[in-house]
């Protein structure tokens, strides 16, 4: 079976997120949220807001905001290129030096779909995962 390819337009709108993280030091966070992409003269913005909850502490509320443009490469939101999104699901890559983040998009179940990063480094060191379902 082979995916459809994704375009921007197919993440418009708002959807349901849930993220699991994992860190190295054994320490389990968990956020609830929601991620809303809308027009933006780059292409979608992509604003993520809700509550992270880090083992053993207060849980807080906590925003992410990326443009995402046309041919699926992310931005951070003061213009710095974070990934490019591979439209059939796949692998994708980031370095924050020194820190290495490996990606996977996984479109198998759409219109839900997983994130899953893997960062490793000196400063970092823990394993994400992002499950974004229509809201």
């Amino acid at each position: 079976m082979s995916i459809q390819p994704r375009t921007l337009t197919d993440f418009r709108g708002s959807w349901q997120l849930e993220r699991e993280i994992s860190h190295a030091d054994g320490t389990l966070a968990a956020f609830r949220g929601q991620a809303l992409w809308q027009p933006d003269v780059q292409g979608l913005r992509y604003d993520e807001t809700g509550h992270l909850t880090i083992q053993g502490r207060a849980p807080v509320t906590a925003c992410q905001r990326y443009v995402w443009q046309p041919d699926l490469t992310v931005w951070f939101a003061d213009g710095r290129f974070f990934h490019q999104v591979p439209a059939v699901g796949g692998a994708t890559t980031h370095w924050c030096d020194p820190d290495r983040y490996e990606g996977v998009y996984d479109f198998d179940a759409w219109p839900a779909f997983r994130v899953i990063w893997q960062v490793d480094g000196p400063r970092k060191s823990y394993r994400m995962i992002s499950t974004y379902r229509r809201a």
